[in-house]
């Protein structure tokens, strides 16, 4: 047209050359959802298709209710804070009639809790079929037999080659072991327990897992050894031992299953004590340790026992001067010593002991204590004289009437024994 501009035209691409080398085609690819993962929609949607119209009816009223509860809150909140009477007037007959009868029932149900409770708190110990001699044994059932160091008595129910077995009345039998069955060595277990035998044995452990304890009749045999040691070492009594053994520092024996050690020091003969072995000889006791298990015994302490055996307070005795000591005389009574005190010696003044005795001399004096635990025996020259001091201007007359004096000084001390109780016992009386 005229007047019109023309039509611009368009560009035409550059074409390729000929030879010109293709680009490769693009290819778009498209992300598909797996099979399986279609399948479980399909199958998901179908459920929740498939509720049934009264559950989802339900649902549907059951959230409508609560948002018109909410709703009616407040209103109720007003009605409870308005006036009571606005409030009773707003109610029907029937409302008040059931409020009636729901408060009648809440109170029966109330009564009725505390009615249980009562009857629960005051039901007494016989309505529970309660039966107390059962439950006494039911204990006596399954408290535990045997506690470390108690002796129990029971009877032989098996021998083993290891053992033997007692019956000492727990749920499990006491087990013996071949070593804890006596002192010494037994060859023959069957001999020495036959079977239904009534042993008396100490708990040495406790019962295990299976209801079993430890038991010994060996260590009930030393048990009674010690206390019987102990005993004797008390009223210093003098015992007789076989000697078994030597060493450098003693010999050894056996007294009543226990192992005692003699010292040499302690020995009449300590430089041949080898020729002890298998020999009897008399001992006493020096310690008695049960805790250590040490048992020391003594020859030398066993004749100065002996000794004081023969001697009482009031006897005239003949002894030896053996030393001289500022505070009196060590006097020797043919295996033990006496000491002559200084205040016992005259009833005269003395500048001097030699001014009266002497080393070596043989002299004749009261015994007026005697101490044996302790091995102390007390002298006395002073009641041998009649004027004071005679033993100094005249001392072998003393010395040769000593007998005649000796029963005039015994009924002296035995007065002076008489005299404090009879003087006590006035003083009683006239209290």
């Amino acid at each position: 047209m005229a007047g019109s501009d023309p039509q611009p035209k368009k560009a035409t691409p550059p074409r390729p050359a000929i030879n010109a080398p293709r680009k490769p085609l693009q290819v778009m690819h498209i992300s598909r959802k797996t099979e399986e993962a279609i399948i479980n929609e399909r199958q998901s949607e179908k459920e929740f298709s498939e509720k049934t119209k009264d559950k989802r009816f339900n649902e549907k009223a059951i959230d409508e209710k609560e948002i018109s509860e909410l709703k009616k809150a407040p209103e109720q909140k007003k009605l409870m804070q308005g006036d009571p009477s606005d409030n009773l007037q707003a109610m029907t007959m029937e409302d008040l009639l059931n409020s009636e009868n729901n408060s009648k029932n809440k109170k029966k149900i109330e009564v009725f809790d505390d009615q249980n409770v009562f009857e629960k708190k005051s039901r007494t110990v016989d309505e529970f079929d309660f039966d107390e001699d059962e439950f006494l044994a039911a204990l006596e059932e399954n408290q535990p037999i045997g506690t470390t160091g108690e002796i129990a008595k029971g009877s032989v129910i098996a021998v083993e080659s290891d053992g033997v077995y007692v019956d000492i009345g727990g749920k499990a039998p006491g087990f013996m072991p071949k070593n804890e069955c006596g002192l010494g060595v037994i060859t023959n277990l069957k001999e020495r327990f036959p079977k239904g035998l009534c042993v008396e044995v100490l708990v040495t452990r406790e019962q295990n897992a299976d209801g079993m304890v430890t038991i010994s009749c060996r260590a009930l045999e030393l048990r009674k050894s010690w206390d019987k040691v102990q005993n004797l070492a008390k009223e210093g009594k003098v015992i007789r031992v076989k000697i078994n053994g030597f060493n450098r520092g003693g010999v050894t024996c056996d007294f009543e299953g226990l192992r005692g050690f003699i010292p040499r020091s302690q020995l009449e003969d300590g430089e041949n004590h080898q020729s002890l072995v298998s020999k009897t000889i008399n001992t006493a006791f020096l310690e008695v340790n049960p805790e250590r298990r040490k048992l020391v015994l003594s020859e030398k302490k066993a004749a100065i026992a002996s000794r004081f055996s023969e001697l009482e307070i009031g006897q005239l005795i003949d002894g030896e001067i053996l030393t001289i000591k500022p505070y009196g005389f060590f006097v020797d009574l043919k295996g033990v010593s006496g000491l002559l005190h200084h205040s016992m010696v005259t009833n005269g003044s003395m500048r001097s002991l030699r001014e009266v005795f002497q080393t070596g001399e043989s002299i004749k004096a009261l015994i007026t204590d005697l101490d044996p635990s302790r091995g102390r025996i007390g002298l006395n020259t002073a009641l041998l004289e009649g004027p004071p001091g005679e033993l100094i201007t005249d001392k072998a007359k003393v010395m040769e009437e000593a007998d005649e004096r000796a029963i005039k000084a015994r009924n002296s001390l035995n007065k002076a024994k008489v005299d404090p109780q009879k003087e006590e016992k006035d003083i009683n009386l006239s209290s």
